[in-house]
This record gives structure tokens, C-alpha cells and sequence, in this order.
């Protein structure tokens, strides 16, 4: 798993960046991989709108989503599997029984 930096340095790697340091030199000073650097200066751009993309908050809330959906996949997997089983009848109104 990647190592996480705290919100707050990576702004003030940025910020350095901004003012014209090279990255290579921030990475070599900061011992951070200019990859990362890289990385954190397109995630930027993206959140302020000057490249296209998926922002941070959109990706997380898309990550989000898409783990509920898996989760209730499962479920309505279970719930077919435990129909089968209990052999009750299929009944696509739901609201009364044989």
C-alpha cells in the first residue's frame, strides 16, 4: 500500500512547486519520489479545474459507490441462493401468498 502524506505537507510541497522549484529537487530535499510529486501536481490541476478529470472528492465518491453496489450484489445474490433454497414461490408483486 502506498504511503500516505498528510494533506497539509502535500500542500506545501505544491506550493513549492508553484513558486518554481523543480521537482527534482523538492524529491531529492523532501525525500519524496518526484513521481509523487508528479502525481499530486496533476490531482491539482484537475481539483481546480484547469485539466479535465475526476476530482479527488468525485473519485472518493465514486469508490463510495461503487463498494455499496458490490455490497448489495452480494446481498441480492444471497437472497436468490436462500429463495432457491427455501424453495418458496416467486411472487413479482410481493404483496400477498399462495
Amino acid at each position: 500500500m502506498p504511503k500516505r502524506y498528510p494533506e497539509e505537507f502535500r500542500r506545501k510541497v505544491l506550493d513549492l512547486v508553484a513558486a518554481g522549484r523543480p521537482i527534482a529537487e523538492i524529491a531529492h530535499d523532501l525525500q519524496v519520489s518526484d513521481q509523487t510529486i508528479y502525481g499530486w501536481r496533476k490531482e491539482d490541476l484537475i481539483d481546480t479545474g484547469q485539466v479535465p478529470g475526476l476530482s479527488r472528492l468525485e473519485q472518493s465518491e465514486l469508490t463510495s459507490a461503487k463498494r455499496r453496489i458490490r455490497e448489495l450484489e452480494n446481498e441480492v445474490a444471497i437472497l436468490k441462493r436462500s429463495r432457491k433454497l427455501l424453495k418458496e414461490p416467486h411472487d413479482p408483486e410481493g404483496d400477498s401468498r399462495p
